[in-house]
């Protein structure tokens, strides 16, 4: 399942897996790994994308090969399975953020039972938005399902500033406006009948405005244009 949302400016995908558990066939983790490839392939490279889920699989407590993948705090023993997702994020540039930030056992353990403790469930992002995350953890204390833990990931993305858009008319300071000068300008206003406009209220009131500035503010306000 995908996600599109716009934040602060910047497109983000969100992207959540389920991979096939140990037990089941080869030929449906192929699909579901070219599944997953093929959306990879529909996403732009300039939008941020996080992907979450249980992968079934173990990538271990080190990174023993993928140093640009794995951040080398992970949690157990290396599988197939985690091989699988670390080759699917090394071909796609991401990293795994649950492996980046050392913590202890219970905030590394995903997936809790009476007989196991193991971590199945990732968090992924692009290598170049790695700064974005400033932790990655699991809360013990709460529970997705009854055996899997919520895994957290805590981002900062900062908003875009808008550019300011630069109004080179002239800049009139109204505060300086004599009782004669307003005087005048209204005698020169009627005369040359600025309040007589038609049609839309938006042009009415661009025309009106564009004439007081323009044509009566400059001869009459002496000192107010600044």
């Amino acid at each position: 399942m995908t996600i599109k949302l716009v934040v602060g400016g910047f497109i983000l995908h969100i992207i959540s897996a389920y991979a096939p558990q140990a037990g089941l066939g080869e030929e449906e983790k192929r699909r579901f790994w070219e599944d997953l490839d093929e959306m990879m392939g529909g996403i732009p490279p300039t939008e941020k994308l996080f992907i979450g889920g249980d992968f079934n699989g173990h990538i271990g407590s080190i990174s023993g090969g993928y140093d640009d993948v794995h951040g080398g705090c992970g949690f157990g023993d290396r599988n197939r399975g985690g091989v699988a997702l670390l080759d699917f994020a090394k071909a796609f540039g991401l990293v795994v953020a649950n492996s980046s930030f050392p913590k202890k056992e219970e905030h590394l353990v995903t997936f809790r039972s009476s007989v196991a403790k193991t971590q199945i469930d990732f968090l992924l992002l692009r290598r170049d938005d790695k700064c974005l995350c400033k932790d990655c953890k699991v809360i013990p204390s709460e529970n997705l399902t009854t055996q899997h833990k919520l895994l957290v990931m805590d981002l900062e993305i900062k908003m875009r500033k808008r550019k300011r858009v630069v109004d080179d008319r002239p800049r009139i300071k109204w505060g300086s406006l004599t009782m004669t000068g307003a005087l005048e300008m209204g005698e020169k206003l009627r005369t040359m009948g600025a309040w007589e406009s038609s049609g839309e209220a938006t042009n009415m009131w661009d025309r009106t405005s564009g004439r007081i500035r323009g044509m009566v503010a400059r001869e009459v306000r002496g000192g107010l244009e600044g």
